[in-house]
């Protein structure tokens, strides 16, 4: 018997390909660096109309450690300017504030519930934020991990982008999607896969290269942030670990220098062949001195388009607002099913 194939209409042949959707946010705890940037934010923007994007300011999960109320406020709307500043394009993407969609909290509770404290106890970055003070931290900090699983499976989420070290998160909200839909034999939540980029993925501390670079280190002179001055960038380039070899070459044994490259790398996508032969017989200095100028020459524009938004608070206001607005609905239906089937309500 011979079957007939289904014949495409007009109307199917001319819609678009249904994009998958990504899901990433970055905490309002003090000023975006570099890390943040090369490893997160320009892959969003380079990527943005490839995918149906959701980008939050999780000012939830930055109050899991003590903050001072007008600084996270702050800086949420300079988080918000930075990400704008970067080039992400509201036609491609939706942003808005983690706090102003309630669903994420509503979530959570009803996953806390299906969570097994021993998937928690697994968390290591829950041990190393605690220290020596892990009897005295926030339950938020210890269950930051469901929150996060919430805020990716909230809005179906097919891809996150994020850093290596935030692996083991993905692993647990996958984990954790297949675990209530497998309780409740029906596919509640898409299981979403880590998007992780080799080049620009991990930059490490300028004054220690064996720790990533972190905006909650004490020591300023270990990042560049994004609205660091070109004088600033000099000083902490110039004054940035490396070793005694003075040879300009990638090598593991020698995180100083591989580090600083590896930012070289990012900002300029050459190979390491090719910059290795850029700086054949160079030394520290004449690279650093190339590393300064494609930094500040990276960051002006940025800066300067930064300063335009944040000059207008209202308008602002208004997009955040807008972002949250557009995504509720989708949030809305994930946690209505999460309930249904639960048997909330």
């Amino acid at each position: 018997m011979t079957m007939s194939t289904p014949e495409v209409t007009k109307e199917q042949a001319t819609q678009p390909p249904v994009k998958k959707r990504t899901f990433s946010g970055i905490q309002p705890t003090g000023n975006i660096h570099l890390g943040n940037y090369l490893g997160a934010i320009r892959n969003w923007v380079e990527t943005q109309d490839q995918y149906e994007n959701v980008f939050c300011i999780v000012d939830l999960h930055a109050i899991t450690l003590p903050i001072d109320p007008k600084e996270l406020h702050e800086n949420t709307r300079r988080l918000a300017a930075i990400y704008l500043a970067s080039g992400l394009d509201l036609q491609h993407c939706k942003l808005f504030v983690q706090s102003h969609v309630h669903q994420h909290t509503e979530l959570e509770w009803i996953l806390n519930c299906f969570t097994p404290m021993g998937w928690l106890n697994r968390m290591t970055q829950f041990k190393t934020k605690a220290g020596d003070s892990i009897d005295s931290v926030s339950n938020g900090l210890y269950s930051y991990p469901v929150l996060m699983a919430c805020d990716i499976l909230l809005y179906q989420t097919h891809y996150v982008p994020v850093g290596d070290d935030q692996r083991q998160h993905i692993e647990l909200t996958r984990d954790l999607a297949q675990r209530f839909n497998s309780l409740y034999n029906q596919q509640i939540f898409t299981i979403p896969q880590a998007q992780i980029r080799d080049v620009g993925a991990r930059i490490m501390s300028l004054e220690d290269p064996t720790k990533k670079m972190s905006k909650s280190d004490p020591n300023p002179s270990a990042y560049i942030t994004m609205l660091d001055d070109p004088k600033t960038i000099k000083k902490k380039i110039g004054r940035a670990t490396t070793d005694s070899l003075r040879l300009v070459k990638f090598d593991n044994e020698r995180p100083g220098i591989t580090n600083l490259l590896g930012i070289y790398q990012s900002l300029t996508r050459a190979s390491q062949e090719e910059i290795e032969a850029e700086f054949e017989g160079k030394g520290y200095g004449d690279f650093k001195a190339v590393l300064i100028d494609r930094l500040v020459d990276t960051l002006r524009p940025i800066q300067q388009r930064y300063n335009e938004i944040l000059s207008d608070r209202g308008e602002l206001e208004r997009l955040l607002k807008q972002g949250a607005d557009d995504v509720r609905p989708l949030a809305e239906r994930t946690v209505q099913r999460a309930k249904e089937v639960v048997g909330l309500g």
